[in-house]
């Protein structure tokens, strides 16, 4: 019988993996102090752990500009209509594949992979969006994101460690295919389904490259491209404020909610990252199994 006795090792591993977490965390903690305090305070610095001056201000300074709503309406839409598309499609296509039986199987395999390897280039790419009428359109976010080689070959692989006598006795009972699939494949792939969820929803949530330089229309630009084009803008204010106050001896503008470009900033990283934040906990239990037995199983 096994007791729990005092390890001077399992000590050190338990302050190691403290520090470790501590400072994985902490930039996070650091970021959230600093757009809960006063932007003109947070200029003297000396932020670590607390606000030193507790306010709203730079929430309210960001949700004043309406094109943050719909910037977030945009991003929610494609997140969640990309996320369903595509774990849709590509569970459709890992379940053809996962077949033996399937005529041409090896070069379907190999056409979806190809793409992987090889790249036309940005031009190329933007020609085609063009022809196919996705520039300026909403469906540029959804439609190439639609199908991912790995995500493929995880889901494929998950499947294939499912028996086929449940197949089987399924057609025994009258259901053909597509049925087996609705009523069986999918509620067995739980957690493979979460695991690339998670995968395309994050990058679909965190994609600013698209709405940049294949949208010009603002109301259909994501919160991550309105918020790259708005960090862009608080540096560019930042460094005209900090040449004029060396050129003219003026001190550096503040907004009278006390807001500073620097501030702001902090204050929509804490608004773009924490819907994520918030997800993936409920999928955190499906992610690992998910990832495990949907890759290292041959």
């Amino acid at each position: 019988m096994k007791t729990n006795t005092f390890s001077v090792f399992n000590l050190l591993n338990y302050i190691l993996l403290t520090l470790f977490a501590f400072l994985m965390i902490y930039p996070f903690i650091y970021i959230l102090i600093y757009s809960l305090n006063d932007g003109k305070d947070s200029m003297l610095g000396a932020l670590y752990f607390f606000p030193r001056k507790l306010t709203l201000d730079n929430y309210v300074q960001v949700f004043d500009n309406k094109q943050i709503w719909q910037a977030y309406k945009i991003t929610i839409l494609r997140t969640v209509i990309g996320t369903v598309l595509h774990v849709l499609l590509c569970t459709l296509m890992a379940y053809a594949l996962s077949k033996k039986t399937l005529p041409g199987r090896t070069f379907f395999t190999f056409y979806i992979f190809l793409p992987t390897i090889f790249s036309a280039g940005f031009i190329p790419y933007f020609i085609t969006l063009q022809k196919l009428h996705l520039i300026n359109s909403f469906w540029v976010y959804v439609i190439p994101m639609l199908f991912n080689f790995m995500h493929i070959v995880i889901v494929r692989t998950f499947l294939q460690g499912i028996p086929e006598e449940i197949e089987e006795s399924a057609r025994i009972d009258g259901l053909n295919d597509f049925q087996i699939f609705m009523r069986i494949i999918l509620p067995l792939s739980g957690p493979v389904i979460a695991t690339i969820s998670l995968f395309i929803g994050v990058a679909h949530w965190n994609d600013w490259f698209t709405g940049t330089y294949y949208v010009s229309n603002k109301n259909l630009i994501p919160v991550q491209t309105l918020l790259q084009q708005m960090l862009t803008e608080a540096e560019a204010l930042s460094s005209s404020m900090q040449r004029a106050a060396q050129q003219g001896g003026q001190t550096v503008n503040v907004n009278m909610a006390g807001a500073t470009p620097e501030s702001l900033r902090m204050a929509l990283l804490v608004i773009t990252v924490f819907p994520i934040l918030c997800v993936y906990p409920f999928l955190q239990r499906y992610f690992v199994k998910g990832v495990m037995i949907g890759s290292v199983k041959g």
